[in-house]
């Protein structure tokens, strides 16, 4: 008998729970059950599946990364089963067709909600699914079909052995932005004033990081390292909060200057940011991705 066949749909309730609310007493007190009979059935599901799902740190479960990938699964399979239930109390109901987007992780979180919002205005209408991760991890999604689009600030690469096509949705130079006090602080003008200054910088697999090195280097300017960051949401809230100086694409630099409270100090028009829609076909038939690349290019990347 294979493993599905053992597979306790009560117990991947139980493992969603703990995952969600971050511990077994606060699931155990949502679902009514002591902690020692939450922690046992989530043993045996760890015993069927054949992994571990959490990982203790000091007092707080955190998930393994294969508790990460099995809790995406866990969140779609309840949901289709309150879908399931609302279409036979509403027999009228129409269901909409799921549409899967990856989303790097690198990608702007407010870039990435003007990319994919068009997806919202389609008739009929579609049930978006969005993932976000690293984009060789997105790519083996995507070459499963467990995706039908992903959205990348570089293009997928011939190292990557994955059967898919980059579409560039668009292109923006990267404009230098700062808090109030930051550029206060600055003498002379732009860029001369970088030289030395606070800065902040996006990770190593950032792709914007390479061409502002770069450009760095090529005017002689030698800011001051003040931190590196992965995630470029938390990267802006330390620019927000007087950190350093930061650079984002100019084709977001008026939404990003209204959110945090920033300002603007001066585009660098030889650094270029780039969005690309990677897709297993060659010629763009999803209406999905069609309505994504089209309202992208016409809206985001016009000018």
């Amino acid at each position: 008998m294979d493993a599905f066949s053992n597979l306790n749909f009560k117990h991947l309730r139980y493992f969603w729970s703990v995952a969600k609310t971050g511990s077994i007493a606060r699931a155990s007190e949502q679902l009514h059950k002591t902690p020692q009979s939450i922690s046992g059935q989530l043993t045996e599901l760890e015993s069927v599946l054949g992994v571990a799902l959490f990982t203790r740190v000091g007092r707080r479960l955190e998930l393994t990364e294969m508790g990460k990938r099995i809790l995406s699964y866990a969140d779609e399979i309840f949901a289709l089963g309150n879908e399931l239930i609302d279409v036979v109390k509403h027999q009228t109901v129409l269901t909409a067709t799921p549409f899967r987007i990856g989303i790097s992780d690198s990608v702007p979180k407010s870039l990435a909600y003007r990319v994919v919002q068009p997806a919202l205005q389609l008739d009929p209408r579609v049930r978006l699914v969005c993932r976000e991760g690293r984009l060789p991890a997105l790519l083996a999604e995507l070459a499963l079909h467990r995706l039908d689009l992903v959205v990348a600030d570089q293009p997928m690469t011939q190292r990557i052995n994955v059967r898919a096509y980059n579409h560039l949705i668009g292109r923006s130079d990267v404009t230098v932005l700062g808090a109030p006090s930051v550029i206060k602080s600055l003498h002379g003008k732009f860029p001369a004033c970088l030289d030395n200054a606070p800065f902040l910088l996006p990770g190593e697999d950032g792709a914007l990081r390479p061409g502002l090195m770069q450009w760095f280097s090529e005017n002689d300017i030698r800011p001051q390292i003040i931190g590196e960051f992965d995630d470029g949401a938390l990267l802006k809230y330390f620019g927000q909060a007087g950190a350093g100086l930061f650079v984002v694409p100019s084709a977001t630099s008026a939404d990003v200057c209204r959110r945090h409270s920033v300002k603007r100090l001066g585009a660098i028009d030889t650094v270029t940011d780039e969005l690309y829609a990677i897709t297993t076909e060659r010629r763009l038939k999803h209406p999905g991705a069609l309505a994504i690349v089209t309202a992208t290019q016409k809206d985001v990347f016009a000018s």
